[in-house]
């Protein structure tokens, strides 16, 4: 019998390989998973090792502003902006140009050297809408040197080209889950559709960002076979969620994690995907609670900073003094 301990070295060692960008296969990944909670401290020894080669020690912090809030049509089971659910999640239009901007700057006093733009709803459609977009990016761009990103739902091409017009640098847009267990928390559109806005963002050359949320009842499976879509889209970047359960939704009392799963699920995607930023972002402090730290030794190389969507994260100075304790530096933007 393999023991532990050889399974996560021949893992670490086919994801040091300077010539691989691919890390290592499903089957290899699913013996990861599947390894005793005991070991998880052999685990992050080696992601750790993974993530310094590529990424060294430099955190990428990305802070995101909640632009346009709640009335969204779509039915996805853990999200309180639904209108299929009653939530009483708060509900506001498109927010002014200034609004934004002001947000961004004030991301960028935290360290932050990537701002995201996020609106609920399918897709970004109204001319007025668009026209604020615009013009908020503009107006960043003139104030900041912070890299420019923002979260628009199934976009099309024409709307992605006017946003690069505008100083747009990156598109993110989650999968949310693997193909299979996708029609089990969204049953309003079509898996490829997401796919399909992806390729659009890196077809016009946009820095693409996606990755899903863990904890909705999803298999391992489910996991790593979003992991290798990812891998075939070549996204640059993965932001990774845990859920935070929000009363109203199906899922309100789910509790399918614990912290040591997500410590799993992070270095998996470090080792499937050596050479790509790994970014945690929603449900991180209710979910590792005392263990948040040990992200960075799990592989990513980034978390988002602030407020979520529709929930608080935790003060800025906490995050940035853990950073500090750690030893680890802020990414400079534009580096």
């Amino acid at each position: 019998m393999i023991k532990a301990i050889d399974i996560i070295r021949e893992a670490r060692e086919l994801a040091l390989k300077t010539n691989t960008k691919t890390g290592i296969d499903a089957d290899a990944a699913l013996a990861i998973a599947a390894l005793p909670d005991s070991n998880i401290f052999e685990l992050l020894a080696a992601t750790e090792q993974v993530r310094r080669q590529y990424k060294g020690t430099a955190i990428n912090l990305c802070g995101i502003v909640s632009a346009k809030s709640g009335l969204c049509k779509e039915d996805c089971s853990f999200c309180s902006q639904s209108t299929t659910f009653n939530t009483g999640a708060e509900e506001y239009p498109m927010a002014e140009p200034e609004e934004i901007v002001n947000a961004a700057l004030e991301a960028k006093k935290n360290g932050a050297r990537e701002f995201s733009i996020v609106t609920s709803g399918t897709k970004v459609t109204k001319d007025t809408d668009l026209s604020k977009l615009t013009t908020a990016l503009k107006d960043m761009k003139g104030k900041t040197d912070m890299e420019r990103c923002a979260s628009l739902g199934n976009v099309t091409e024409e709307t992605l080209k006017e946003l690069k017009e505008a100083g747009l640098e990156s598109y993110h847009h989650n999968l949310e889950t693997g193909r299979s267990f996708f029609p089990s928390i969204c049953t309003t559109h079509e898996y490829d559709e997401d796919v399909d806005t992806i390729k659009r963002a890196k077809k016009l050359g946009f820095y693409t960002c996606s990755g899903g949320i863990f904890g909705l009842g999803e298999t391992w499976e489910d996991r790593i076979e979003l992991i290798e879509t990812l891998r075939e889209l070549d996204v640059d970047c993965v932001p990774v969620n845990f859920l935070n359960p929000r009363p109203g939704t199906p899922l309100e009392k789910a509790k399918n994690l614990t912290p040591i799963e997500c410590l799993k699920i992070i270095a998996i995607f470090r080792l499937m995907l050596p050479t790509k930023d790994i970014i945690i972002c929603g449900g991180r402090e209710v979910n590792l609670r005392d263990l948040q730290p040990l992200i960075f030794a799990a592989g990513a190389n980034g978390m988002m900073i602030g407020n979520y969507l529709t929930t608080k994260g935790r003060a800025a100075e906490d995050d940035l003094k853990m950073l500090e304790d750690l030893g680890l530096t802020l990414k400079q933007s534009h580096s």
